[in-house]
């Protein structure tokens, strides 16, 4: 069965949000990979984890917006976020604010909202990024939006574990504030990835390869979660999953 890109990153993503201690993803703005991710294994698993995409409305439990998914994030009811970055370093800093020397920016960009506190306070965060380009994954983030690690003595439960990208899949390791390649995605190589990072990472002995999808979950996407995912980024569930409203 062929697949698209968008849907080898959704089934890639899935696979990070099936572990018995995730009960509760929430899913920011513009994010349809993540929820359709999360909404997939959901229906894997017969009703968990509970799924929260913030612009949906069947599947959207706050009603406070901002406000009410910081105050559940800050009492530890949920267990997943997403965060992304115009840059993301080595030590899974972001900038979410533009490019160049602050404040004096060559480009601007929407800003950090709630980026840092949901990285301080959700203990998953993964990191996604489609594209994987130098351009992205830099040496030192031109402005710190969101630190990916912080000093000993300040109190942090939350953090970046994982990195997803369009090339490759990494973990971070808090202690060591360092990245660790995982897995390739299939037909790209371990020197496309070095090419395009702009920061040094760990590499294993043998590098895997990120699994493709299975077609029992790409038969899922194109029907039932389709549909649900159609409710919240109709435009996404049409032209890339081919399922309509």
């Amino acid at each position: 069965m062929t697949y698209s890109r968008d849907e080898f990153l959704i089934t890639a993503i899935a696979r990070l949000l099936e572990g018995d201690d995730v009960r509760h993803v929430a899913v920011g703005a513009a994010s349809p990979i993540p929820g359709a991710a999360a909404l997939l294994v959901r229906n894997l698993k017969g009703g968990s984890p509970r799924v929260a995409l913030i612009h949906g409305k069947a599947t959207n439990p706050f009603t406070d917006g901002g406000r009410e998914i910081f105050d559940a994030a800050g009492q530890g009811r949920i267990d997943v976020f997403f965060l992304g970055g115009v840059q993301i370093d080595g030590e899974a800093n972001l900038n979410l604010v533009g490019t160049g020397t602050y404040p004096n920016v060559d480009k601007r960009f929407p800003g950090s909202f709630g980026s840092a506190y949901m990285y301080f306070t959700v203990p998953k965060v993964i990191l996604f990024r489609p594209e994987h380009t130098r351009r992205v994954f830099v040496p030192k983030v031109d402005f710190i939006s969101a630190p990916g690690v912080s000093d000993p003595d300040v109190e942090r439960r939350g953090g970046p574990k994982y990195l997803v990208t369009e090339l490759c899949i990494m973990a971070f390791d808090s202690a060591r504030r360092r990245f660790r390649l995982e897995s390739v995605s299939p037909g790209r190589t371990l020197e496309e990835v070095l090419d395009n990072t702009g920061f040094e990472f760990d590499i294993p002995d043998v590098v895997p390869e990120t699994p493709t999808p299975e077609e029992d979950r790409l038969s899922l996407l194109r029907s039932s979660v389709g549909l649900e995912v159609a409710d919240t980024y109709p435009a996404f569930a049409r032209d890339v999953l081919g399922v309509a409203a």
